[in-house]
């Protein structure tokens, strides 16, 4: 039975692509929809959010100005 190559869209562009080693681009469609992608993720436009940060924030908020000690500290 012979293997059938796995084909998926690209992230930029939507165009079908075969999911195999000899494409350097994968999962991209080529190197132009690979650098428009690292482009996204340069400026900002894409973003993992960072759960720890806003935890601290409602922390900071939490204490007294200037007061911020660890518990159990003076």
């Amino acid at each position: 039975m012979p293997v059938v190559p796995r084909i998926v869209a690209c992230p930029t562009c939507g165009t079908q692509v075969e999911w195999n080693p000899e494409n350097k681009y994968r999962p991209f469609c080529g190197e132009r929809c690979k650098l428009i992608d690292l482009g996204q993720w340069a400026s900002g436009a894409y973003r993992v959010p960072d759960v720890a940060v806003s935890d601290t924030a409602e922390l900071d908020a939490d204490a007294p100005d200037g007061d911020a000690q660890p518990p159990g500290r003076a």
